[in-house]
């Protein structure tokens, strides 16, 4: 009985591509940063404005908790880090806009309950307070170079695919298209494994050299990611353990674990195609998927 189910499986695999991009550019709608709006007037007023009235919010707050009462009179920490000295800020002083404009981790957003004004003074007090000195202050420009980029802290929470972050469109995107993709690799695995056509009774295999040496090639490499995954683990490990920690790399972890599903499943399809004896029967077409 000659097959004639090869088709489908390719565009169900061409159909989950396409909806794939369509999702990667939902992404990076919802991750594209908001565009920052220069104002000449809080350009032109931040160096006079962060001495007092940065000082004035930092002590006495505006609206909610004192920057103080966290972070301490003199930038020494307290519940929140400590900003005197901080190298991090120093190296990355929009990195202050954007926590207190969006908040993080215990420390409320501000970006509603401080004007673009008194957000660049307070930002500035703390880059020019207590041991800290950038060269030039912060202004609304720079911020927008800054950000010019996807944000690290929109993109770390998007890679935890956390249910909240996670809107209707994109689950559905995302459900098909790994419904079209098992589709659409069993179908094509299944029509290279048993062949073109099919006929009824057991269906006896011979390995062949190249066989033999795929089969040998794959098993080595789940091994040997295996040995790497177990490695980086170790490794990330430690670096969470060490007293300055080191921030895991998930990227590596994900490569070896993919590389070693991967390499079992290469595994399995060629001895399932040239080292194992298998059993065909011939269904009518009722038995096919309707689309």
């Amino acid at each position: 009985m000659e097959r004639n189910d090869a088709v489908m499986p390719g565009v169900a695999l061409f159909c989950a591509a396409v909806m794939w991009i369509i999702l990667l550019f939902l992404f990076n709608k919802e991750t594209a940063p908001e565009p920052v709006v220069v104002d000449p007037a809080v350009v032109a007023s931040i160096s006079k404005d962060y001495p007092t009235i940065g000082k004035q919010i930092y002590d006495q707050g505006a609206g909610g908790p004192t920057c103080q009462g966290c972070h301490g009179a003199n930038g020494e920490g307290g519940v929140g880090p400590k900003l005197a000295g901080n190298e991090k800020l120093l190296k990355d002083p929009v990195y202050v806009h954007t926590v207190l404009v969006n908040g993080k981790g215990g420390m409320p957003a501000y970006g509603t309950s401080l004007d673009d004004k008194q957000i660049y003074a307070v930002a500035n007090y703390v880059l020019h307070s207590w041991g800290n000195n950038i060269e030039e202050p912060l202004t609304p420009a720079k911020v927008a170079e800054g950000q010019s980029k996807v944000d690290p802290e929109v993109l770390k929470n998007r890679s935890r695919f956390v249910p909240d972050h996670i809107k209707l469109p994109e689950i559905w995107l995302l459900t098909f298209i790994i419904v079209l993709l098992t589709y659409g690799i069993i179908g094509l695995y299944s029509y290279w494994a048993e062949g073109a056509e099919l006929h009824p009774g057991i269906h006896k295999v011979r390995s062949t050299p190249v066989a033999m040496l795929g089969i040998v090639t794959t098993i080595a490499s789940t091994f040997l990611f295996s040995v790497l995954f177990v490695r980086q683990m170790n490794i990330d490990y430690a670096g969470w353990a060490a007293k300055e920690q080191v921030t895991p790399n998930v990227t590596a972890e994900g490569f070896y674990a993919a590389m070693i599903v991967l390499s079992l499943a290469a595994s399995l399809a060629l001895y399932k195609k040239y080292f194992m004896d298998g059993e065909v029967l011939v269904e009518d077409a009722t038995g096919e998927f309707p689309w």
